[in-house]
């Protein structure tokens, strides 16, 4: 068990830290609609108010405020991207301590896709109207295992980074649109898959340096340094790449180090304006790994943080909260600011969290509208960027998502796709 876990297990998840001296309910009512007003929240009173989220009160006047931040600026629609997730190598040098996912070489569950096995996932998805390939892959395996680095070199690669742009060139020329998750990349890298990718991602799940401290998650993956993520994403603003970025909450950060990603990534959004979306995560323990015993958030506490990250980020952010991850809860997270549900496949398991099955896109629909609210489908990249910014994108691969598009730049339905093309 990682140091602390015990005691964040036997003290209640929403009791408010005891230096927090208590706010009125008008005081906090009124740092809310200011922030709704003025379009973000500053550090301070946001700092505030993540101290005493163990009050009802507060957490109400949160999700308040942000449903009427988002209600202004993205009206009723919530959005969610029909994809395919294609973990092409779940081998990865890093060793978080709630993964699941990375995996050994001698491992019996470790594969490496094919190519011929991207293009039988790709044609699925086609078949079932999805619009999206979602790469996700582990950090830099080659740098730990010589059998993969030998596995690379018999097909002619150097790097992993190198075969997964051939798998974006070879899904792209199939006719869907890449997203690619794959841990830190170079500039170079990036610049390479970005003729192929609608859009990339790196979660900087936290900023807090603490985490790789001895026995935190982060101790052994030394690709979650935050210098090396920030870099990542401060990389992709300037060669101009539609990004997704997101805090993972629930790993041994504090409610200040919270606040501080998500104003990390205010601040790229404020100089780039390259990320088009943040995803608020919440961690579930996992069987077999050092954070097993730790305590998830709760669905309150999670949709508070979709709250504290709609007023932090402002009106005009796409913000996302995964339905897999808090299925008990969409329609409290329906009232909090979100306007995404993020990528679900009708083929695929989530190979994160593979404990969570993806809702029926049906289902999503039925209670979206239940709570009020339009479920619209979109491309990997949002409408705002594909019409609004083509200096994000590679030529080739803004007129393939145009072409997947409507006039208001969501996803056609799958035969009018065909039509247009």
């Amino acid at each position: 068990m990682l140091p602390g876990a015990r005691a964040r297990q036997e003290e209640p998840r929403l009791s408010p830290p005891p230096a927090a001296a208590p706010l009125a309910l008008g005081e906090v009512e009124r740092l809310v609609a200011r922030a709704v007003d003025e379009g973000r929240l500053e550090r301070a009173p946001a700092e505030g108010l993540a101290a005493r989220l163990g009050d009802a009160r507060v957490r109400q006047a949160l999700l308040d405020g942000a449903f009427e931040s988002k209600r202004r600026a993205k009206g009723e629609a919530v959005s969610v991207s029909k994809n395919v997730f294609i973990p092409l190598t779940n081998l990865c040098r890093d060793r978080c301590g709630y993964c699941t996912f990375a995996v050994r070489p001698d491992d019996p569950r470790a594969r490496t896709y094919s190519l011929e096995e991207v293009a039988e996932v790709v044609r699925g998805g086609l078949g079932a109207g999805c619009s999206e390939a979602l790469f996700c892959l582990g950090d830099k395996p080659e740098k730990a295992y010589r059998s993969h680095r030998q596995w690379l070199a018999e097909r002619g690669h150097a790097t992993t980074a190198a075969y997964l742009t051939r798998a974006c060139a070879h899904a792209f020329e199939l006719g869907i649109l890449p997203h690619t998750n794959a841990g830190i990349l170079s500039a170079d890298e990036m610049q390479a898959l970005r003729p192929w990718n609608a859009s990339m991602g790196l979660m900087l799940e936290s900023t807090s340096v603490r985490l790789r401290q001895k026995g935190m998650a982060h101790h052994v993956a030394p690709d979650k340094d935050p210098a090396l993520r920030l870099r990542m994403h401060r990389e992709a603003g300037e060669i101009g790449i539609p990004f997704t970025s997101g805090i993972l909450l629930g790993i041994g950060e504090t409610a200040g180090e919270r606040v501080d990603t998500l104003l990390a990534i205010r601040e790229l959004q404020d100089r780039y304006g390259h990320i088009q979306e943040a995803i608020v995560q919440p961690f579930h323990p996992k069987p077999d790994t050092p954070m097993r015993d730790v305590a998830p958030l709760s669905d309150e506490e999670v949709a508070a943080w979709v709250a504290m990250a709609r007023l932090l980020l402002g009106p005009e952010m796409n913000v996302q909260a995964p339905p897999n991850l808090a299925p008990r809860a969409l329609e409290r997270l329906l009232r909090s600011g979100l306007n995404d549900w993020g990528g679900v496949s009708p083929l695929t398991i989530d190979f994160i969290n593979p404990e969570a099955p993806w809702p029926a896109l049906d289902a999503l629909r039925e209670r979206t509208e239940a709570a009020g609210q339009r479920l619209v489908t979109r491309l990997p990249v949002y409408p705002e960027h594909l019409l609004g910014r083509p200096e994000l994108f590679d030529p080739r691969v803004r007129r393939a998502a145009l072409r997947m598009a409507g006039e208001d730049g969501f996803a056609r339905p799958a035969g009018a796709r065909e039509e247009a093309a």
